[in-house]
This record gives C-alpha cells, sequence and structure tokens, in this order.
C-alpha cells in the first residue's frame, strides 16, 4: 500500500504542475486571441490545453521516464522489458489516460483493486511505473 500512496501523492504533485502549465497556456492564448470563453476559442483553448499537457508528457516519459513529480517520488515509466517508452507508446499511454480519467478517475481508482498497483491505463497497455532505488 506505500507504492500506491506514493504514487496518489506523486498525482497530486503533478495536478500542480499542470495547473501551473494550464495558466501560462492560457496567459498566451488569451494574449494572442483574446476571450476563450465560447465558440471555436473555447475549443481551441481546450485543444492547446489537452496537447500542451500531452507535449509534457510525452517528452518526459520518452527522455527519462519520469516527470517533474515521478522525479521527486522516485518512481519511473517503463514499458515490460523495463525500458523507456518510444513516443509512439507514449502518446497512446496520454491519450488512453486522458480517457479513463474522465469517468470519475477511472485509472486511478483501478489501482486499488490491481494486483501490482497499476493504473488502468498501464495495465491496458503494458507501461508500468516502478520504483527507483535511493
Amino acid at each position: 500500500m506505500r507504492f500506491l500512496f506514493k504514487r496518489y501523492l506523486a498525482v497530486v504533485y503533478e495536478s500542480l504542475s499542470m495547473v501551473a502549465l494550464a495558466l501560462m497556456l492560457t496567459a498566451i492564448y488569451y494574449m494572442l486571441f483574446g476571450d476563450a470563453s465560447h465558440g471555436g476559442k473555447r475549443l481551441g483553448l481546450q485543444l492547446l490545453l489537452w496537447g500542451g499537457m500531452g507535449t509534457y508528457f510525452v517528452r518526459c516519459w520518452t527522455v527519462t521516464g519520469q516527470t517533474l513529480a515521478s522525479q521527486a517520488w522516485k518512481l519511473k515509466v517503463v514499458n515490460q522489458q523495463g525500458q523507456l517508452l518510444t513516443w509512439q507508446p507514449a502518446v497512446l499511454r496520454y491519450i488512453v489516460a486522458s480517457i479513463l480519467l474522465l469517468p470519475v478517475g477511472l485509472t486511478l481508482w483501478w489501482a486499488i483493486i490491481d494486483r501490482d498497483q497499476q493504473f488502468l491505463h498501464d495495465r491496458l497497455l503494458g507501461s508500468r511505473v516502478v520504483r527507483l532505488s535511493l
């Protein structure tokens, strides 16, 4: 259970990083395009935010296997062979995780019942989060 608790703390930490990224991207979008509270501009902002966050995650997972939060909590995303994800599995991981977060955080709740305490998107895609030794 300690591993799972550590993973959930990393999710909270990651959420704070995503708020900061979202604020920065929103400010840039607002300066360039003005109010984005409805219509096509709103959709454009939403796509920018989702894509910007995806770029951050995919880059981290393919370069070091760790986001800022993963580094802080000594966690790493790897494939079945223990290697870094290539860009295609990393993009797929981001897309599937995004979809599985929509129904009340399903992918996060799954880890409670998973035998290896992995999130649902990792279980489905064959990736996994591992603990790094100190």
